[in-house]
């Protein structure tokens, strides 16, 4: 990997072969023959230059001064209707997410939040047995009304209704991925983004009065304008939603498929954060993530110009075989290095130890201890969405 090009780096090839469709299918045999074939590669299709093995996506994350999260025209702006933290690079990022991190820490999410996860967790299970009578869809039963009021808590928006947060994530995460630029989508957003802005007002006006340990609470006690304090929380409601419902229904059919492993996780409680390492990297819940290119840059032998639009895709790289063993394997056991599930770098997902705490260690094992019988359906299958963010919309389940 170098920063400034070289006589013998190749120009970039063109990935004309890949499909949105197929990715919105089952994307990793696509992501697979892109790391064979041209692991940097511009797509007229998505109109990035895609990186998809582990080398290209690490560098990328390591060089922030090479690959600007600041991207022109980019789809998440327009879906949120402002630039959150995320489309900024230091220091106007670092100074944006520090108050966040405040509550975020791993000691704060312990002494802060574990205990809302904790009944937050109980309350959707009580509802799903008192519901299903034996059987249920673990999305919409329990993984997402949970994904959301523990979001509401966190932001402090307590007068929301969490399905309509969930609604607000869905549509957010819907126009960020709109890389085919759907009008349909884009409407979607502007009716949440309203939604979201009015109860924002009521949060805001309250939090002002009556300061708390929520993420928004923070924002504005650190001074920020108001309106990146708005942008910030609708981009905690972007991923905070859609993420953890996904990684609990990713966790649950993958251990429906690995019986073994799963007996030795209900033996071992304390394998529970392996399992849930390994599962966010076998299903990574953030599909790809957008930069530009402010200098010319060599990746994987091939010349990115600058001021392009690269696309690095965390779930293929979490898939490169010259990074794991048997990548395509799902092992609790596995060892190696870090994987990309949640980014790395500045710009690593500031809600990882919340999503560890609450789905890796908190609603997944009460799941099994209160059901230990807990399978998907035989008789019903699963139905998946998306590929820049790629999760199950139904899981019926039976216990």
């Amino acid at each position: 990997m170098t920063i400034a090009p070289t006589a013998s780096a190749q120009t970039l090839p063109e990935a004309d072969w890949l499909d949105p469709a197929e990715l919105a299918r089952d994307p990793y045999p696509s992501f697979a023959r892109l790391r064979e074939e041209s692991p940097v590669a511009w797509s007229p299709a998505v109109k990035k230059v895609l990186i998809s093995n582990y080398e290209g996506c690490s560098f990328g994350e390591r060089h922030p001064e090479i690959f600007s999260s600041n991207v022109s025209g980019g789809t998440m702006v327009r879906a949120m209707g402002g630039q959150p933290m995320i489309r900024k690079d230091d220091p106007e990022h670092a100074a944006e997410r520090a108050p966040m991190n405040r509550t975020l820490r791993p000691k704060q999410i312990m002494e802060i939040w574990a205990g809302k996860f904790e009944s937050n967790a109980r309350l959707y299970l009580n509802r799903m047995l008192e519901v299903g009578k034996g059987q249920a869809d673990l999305n919409l039963d329990f993984a997402k009304p949970l994904a959301a009021k523990n979001l509401c808590d966190m932001l402090g928006m307590t007068s929301v209704e969490p399905l309509d947060l969930a609604r607000w994530s869905r549509d957010f995460i819907a126009g960020t991925g709109n890389v085919l630029d759907r009008q349909e989508i884009w409407d979607r957003c502007e009716v949440s983004r309203m939604e979201c802005d009015a109860a924002l007002n009521e949060t805001i006006a309250r939090l002002r009065h009556t300061p708390d340990a929520s993420i928004t609470s923070m924002l504005l006690e650190s001074g920020m304008d108001e309106d990146k304090v708005r942008n910030n929380v609708k981009l905690a409601i972007s991923g905070g939603v859609n993420e953890p419902q996904h990684m609990i229904t990713n966790l649950v059919w993958l251990l429906d498929r690995s019986p073994g492993q799963k007996a030795e996780l209900l033996a071992d409680p304390g394998l529970w954060k392996q399992a849930f390492t390994e599962g966010t990297r076998y299903f990574s819940p953030i599909g790809m993530i957008t930069r530009e290119t402010v200098a010319d840059v060599v990746v994987s032998g091939v010349t990115v110009p600058a001021g392009t639009q690269v696309g690095m895709i965390l779930a293929s790289a979490n898939r490169d075989r010259k990074q794991f063993t048997d990548p395509d394997a799902f092992d609790i056991h596995r060892g190696g290095g870090p994987n990309l599930a949640f980014g790395s770098g500045v710009h690593q997902c500031a809600g990882k130890w919340a999503a560890q705490k609450a789905v890796g260690e908190i609603a997944v094992p009460m799941l099994y201890r209160e059901l230990p019988g807990l399978r998907q359906d035989p008789d019903r299958s699963e139905t998946w969405d998306g590929w820049v963010f790629r999760g199950m919309t139904s899981l019926p389940v039976a216990w």
